[in-house]
Parts: structure tokens; sequence; C-alpha cells
């Protein structure tokens, strides 16, 4: 219904383009050009429309960029279905599953708790992931990749601005994947629609989006005979004929989000010494997570309460409300004084008796937080400021982020960070119920906050490339582990959730640069990581690598711009977390380590216009370096397989 309902609005907005006419004015630079049909006025065939950096796309914090149709590097290692780069990701055999995290983030900026199901959130698209847009005309991009089996990735985007001050966008990323293992088929789908309106004489700015995502995965529990994929024998080269733990569970998470932020000015700014306005965001949320199972697997999650038909499902309704009084002027810089009202209700259909007592089915309540922002940029330093504290309620908590930079030259940029967060862990961490009866608990009376503090910096130089390096420290870790006997449950996960009593220090170096040497260049992205803890509780790869040898021209008298190269990736060896697709998780092992195997991709690239074509042999090195490449325990790597696709750009 929602693909339906998609393709018909696809076809309104067509119709609404057909019927345009509006003419911008011209800008001297860089331009993109269209062919007009010919008989229309004039005697060019071809047309120029509006300057490139009228295109402009903007971010929740409202930093702004422009549409970008070139072809580079960074936009091959953005092209897969996150559409980022996955340095710090190793995805699963199938596109659409989830992905192991090679390398930790700790700078969140939330107050508070997650749903959890964290293996399910890495394609879906927080209120921080959508931008906003103004264009001079109709505007249209779409993507387009072959996936690894019997189907296809779509994201098909549109935006138009009515009138300069105006905007809408419509926008659908569909996925369907079989894969090439038994049960591991994905289907995903992000829909979502944003406006932002500015009236004419500039007092009152508003933006908003509608959001409905739902991803979909069938689940196997990995393969069970791992001499069937490690012995590389011909008769199971065909994926679907290993035998895996099961062919009957799913998990599935659906989301929708109503957002809006909007902003009066008392001052309008640009007309005063100083700026003044009072601003409100709203966010009304709903997550809903399943994992259904038709006949209980007790082998492998243990003991059920009932033998067939299991489905565990957990809500989470919230809704956010910020009031904010902003005030800016040139000598005290931008300030914003804060405060918020966050309602959540994070509920079961089921309550559990055991012997241990009741696990109750809801944690809801009502919080109230205040805090503060400041920017200030004085000659070529910016300062930033952000500061939350919450004042009433059971999730007690509180986050500090201050950002600085410092132009030293035209080429070369210093930038460091500190941050500080206390906040409760997830929901999925302080109750849950299931109808397997090792997955049922309640920590919110045990559990206390998660503090971390990090500190880091960047130095960015456009010649030499970039370093980063970050130290983080974190107190009361929450993280799943696993229970089961590793001689005498060696098939078995039984995770449950803990919180280390202990402090763990986390230390991460990343650089990247890129050498030319004519026609050819060599990226290099290279991240060293430390975890220093009394107990394996986090554990990340020591080293991460990867290298690109690419050459690019022009060719076809200019026609076509071209790009060959290979990519080489390598981590070593670590403790990976093995996944957990009843939680939709990833927990702690000690058993086994993974790693330590090369990933090697050819590509070919092409850009035709604002048409980017993607031609991959990916991992084209599986058949002759040895089957020993895991994502996770028991869940393979991908094979060597051929892979197009193409972005292209529309301009009306």
């Amino acid at each position: 219904m929602k693909r339906i309902f998609f393709l018909c609005a696809l076809l309104f907005f067509t119709v609404i383009v057909k019927g345009q006419e509006k003419n911008f004015p011209e800008k001297k630079g860089d331009t993109v050009s269209r062919s007009r049909k010919p008989g229309g006025k004039g005697k060019s065939v071809n047309d120029t429309v509006a300057d490139i950096k009228d295109y402009k796309i903007i971010s929740y914090k409202r930093d702004t960029t422009y549409l970008d149709t070139s072809l580079t590097i960074d936009k091959e290692y953005r092209y897969n279905y996150l559409r980022r780069d996955n340095f710090e990701l190793l995805p699963f055999s199938n596109m659409g599953q989830t992905y192991n995290s090679l390398a930790k983030n700790f700078r969140t900026t939330g107050l508070y708790p997650e749903l959890g199901a964290r293996s399910k959130h890495f394609n879906y698209m927080e209120a921080e992931d959508i931008n906003y847009y103004s264009v001079p005309t109709p505007t249209t991009d779409l993507l387009f990749k072959t996936t690894m089996e019997q189907g296809q990735l779509l994201d098909a985007f549109i935006t138009m601005n009515t009138s300069r001050r105006l905007n809408f966008s419509i926008a659908y990323k569909g996925m369907r994947s079989l894969g090439k293992y038994q049960h591991t088929l994905s289907s995903t789908g992000n829909f979502r629609v944003t406006t932002n309106y500015t009236t004419k004489d500039n007092k009152y700015r508003m933006r908003a989006h509608f959001t409905a995502q739902d991803i979909l995965n069938q689940e196997n529990g990995g393969i069970s005979n791992r001499d069937q994929f490690e012995s590389g024998e011909p008769e199971f080269s065909d994926r679907a004929r290993m035998d895996v733990f099961f062919e009957n569970a799913e998990n599935l998470l659906i989301g929708k989000r109503y957002f809006l932020d909007h902003e009066y000015f008392l001052v309008r700014p640009g007309k005063a010494f100083s700026r003044l306005s009072f601003g409100h965001e709203f966010q009304y949320e709903t997550k809903f997570y399943k994992f259904l199972q038709e006949s209980a697997d007790e082998d492998y999650f243990g003991a059920a309460y009932q033998p067939s038909d299991l489905e565990d499902r957990a809500r989470l309704k919230t809704m956010y409300n910020q009031l904010s009084l902003n005030y800016g002027d040139r000598i005290f810089g931008d300030l914003k004084f804060k405060a918020s009202h966050y309602n959540y209700n994070y509920f079961f259909n089921t309550v559990i008796y055991s012997d241990d007592g009741v696990i109750g089915n809801k944690l809801n309540g009502d919080e109230i937080a205040i805090g503060g922002e400041w920017a200030k940029t004085i000659g070529r330093v910016n300062l930033n400021a952000d500061i939350e504290v919450n004042m009433m309620g059971d999730l007690s908590g509180n986050t500090f982020n201050g950002t600085a930079s410092y132009d030293i030259s035209d080429d070369l940029r210093l930038s460091g960070f500190i941050s500080s967060t206390a906040r409760m862990p997830n929901y999925n961490f302080l109750l849950y119920l299931s109808d397997y009866k090792n997955y049922n608990w309640q920590n919110d009376g045990d559990f206390g906050t998660e503090k971390v503090y990090t500190l880091g910096g960047t130095l960015r130089s456009k010649k030499w490339g970039s370093i980063t390096a970050s130290y983080a420290t974190i107190d009361d870790y929450t993280y799943f582990y696993e229970t089961a006997d590793a001689e005498d449950q060696p098939n078995m996960v039984l995770s449950r959730p803990a919180q280390y009593g202990g402090t763990i220090s986390y230390l991460k170096v990343k650089g990247e640069n890129e050498f030319r040497l004519g026609k050819f260049a060599l990226r290099n992205t290279i991240m060293y990581q430390n975890v220093a803890q009394d107990d394996l509780v986090m554990n990340t790869p020591e080293f991460i690598t990867r290298n690109t040898l690419y050459y690019s021209n022009d060719v076809f008298k200019k026609a076509m711009f071209l790009q060959v190269g290979i990519t080489f990736k390598y981590f070593t060896e670590y403790y990976a977390d093995g996944y957990n697709p009843l939680l939709g998780e990833f927990y702690t092992q000690t058993r086994e380590k993974i790693g330590g195997f090369p990933l090697a991709d050819f590509f070919i690239n092409a850009r035709v216009r604002q048409t980017r074509i993607y031609l991959k042999a990916e991992h084209f090195n599986s058949s002759f370096t040895g089957y020993d490449y895991y994502s996770a325990p028991n869940n393979p790597y991908r094979d060597f397989i051929v892979r197009f696709g193409l972005v292209w750009n529309f301009f009306r």
C-alpha cells in the first residue's frame, strides 16, 4: 500500500512539474545544463538554468551544502545501501541485513534511551538524518543498484519550490533481496516527506517532515555446519545448499514520526544589531519491534513457554516538545535557552509471573529538561557549546558537547571537541518480555546511567589529508553478554543484559590522505584502536585499513568521465560481537575471533552529464584467499559478486 501511495504521489508531482514554467535568473559560475525542446522561444537548443549553489541541502542543524553531481572516490565509498561511507562497518551476506561495527562512536547527543534492537537501525532515518531543500527548479535524484539475489535497491527523490519561500520534497527508498543463503530475505522501505517555509518578511520560518519506515529480515541463526563453508567444496558454492540453524523466524522494525520545527523572530535577523526569537520543536514517534518464529527452537534460544507461534512485540511511543528563546548579537554570539518535555511509553502486551516474582510490562513517564546552546565566531576561531540536564523524571541524565575550530591557514584547519554524557541504557536493557524463558528481565531499578567522557580533535589539510584522534572513558558500560556454556551449549545463544562495574578507556586514531601522480591516485584510510579494560566486554580490531588505487580521466572527447580502480580493505583479528536475531542486538563473546582476511573490490565508474554509472566486482579475491571470512560468528561475509547501478539527477 505504501509503495502504491508513493507512486501516486510521484505521479502527482510529475504533473505539477510539467505545468511549471517559472523562470529563475541565471548566475555566473558553475551551472547545471539542460536541453530545451525545439520550437520554444529563442534560437538556442541548449539552455542554462540556475547556479548549482542555488540547489541547497539544509541539515537538521541548518548547515547548508549544495547538490553535487560530480564523480569522486568519496562518491564511490558512499554508493551503497546506507548511502554513506561504511569504513567502520562490516556488512552481513545479504543487502538489507545488519552490520557488525568495527569501531565505536560514543559522541551521542540524545538525552534519553532508545527502543533498542540496534542492529535494525543502521538504515533507520532519525530526525537528525532528514534534510530539507531549496531549489530553483524541480529536481530529482534517482539511485538504482542490483542486490545479491532476486531484487533491487531503488531510492527515488523529488523536490520542488512552489515559490522562493516554500519547498516540498517526497522520497522513497525501497529494497528487496532474497540473499544467497537459506531464509535471509530482506525487504525494507523508507518513506519521507518534507517541507520548509519562510515568510516574506523573514520573521517566521518552519520546517516539518513525516517518515514511515519498515525493516524486515528473515533470520536463520547462521550456518550450522561451518565445514560446508570453510572447505570450499564446489557442492556448496551454491550457498542455498548449506545447513542453517532454523528457517522459520523473522524480525521486523516499523517506525513512524511526525516532526515540526518553527521559529518566530521578534527582532528580524539582518535588520538590527541584535536577533531575538522564540522557537518550538515537536516530535511524535512510534516504534514497533517484533520477533516471530513458527515453532520454538530450544536448542538455539533455550526453553520456551509455548511450542509454536512465538511472537515477541516491543512498542515505544514518544512525544517531545522543546521551547526555546534565542538571542544573538555581534558581541555575545548566538545564545539559546531551551526547556523540553519528553513523554514515553515503552510496553508489552503480556506480564510474566515466575518464581522470582512478577516482571512488569511497561515503562512510562514524563521528563523535564532544561539547557542552553552558544555559538560564537572570533576571527578564525569558531566556538560552540550545548548543555542539557534532566530536572524531573525517572530517566536521570545530562549531556554536554563543546567544539572549537581554528583556521590556521587557508589550507590547514584544527578542530577539537569535548563531550560528557550520562543517560540511562536503552529500554530493552531495562525491560524485555519474550516467549523464550531466558529473555525476560526487568532492570530499571538495578541499572544506572551510563557515563561517557570524550575528548578529541582533527587536523585537516586539503593538500595532505586529515588525522582524527579521540579518547573516551566509559563507566557503567551496558552490553549484552553470552550465558551459554561454550562446551555444553556450543550452538546456543542465551544473551542477557549487564552493566560493567569497571572503567573502560577507548582510544581511536584515524588518518586519511591521498597521493596523486598524473591521472592516478592512491587514497589511504587507516585506523588504530586500543581498548583498556579488566574484562573483555567491549572489543574492536586494533587496526583497520582501506587503500584505493584508481585512475580517472575524461574520455570520448570529454563526453564521459571515467574512474577505474581497486579497493583493498583489511582489519586485524578480534573477538567480534555475535548476532542475536531474537533481540535484534549484538552481544559480547570471547569464544571466537574473526578478521585477518583481505577484502578486494574492482570498480569501473563513469559520469555522463548528471548521471553516474557504477560497476563493481565485490570481494573478487574470495575464492583464492580462503573461506574464513565472517561478519560475525556463524555468519559469513559476502562472496564474489558483480553488481551494477547508477545515480541519475534530473533538472526541470
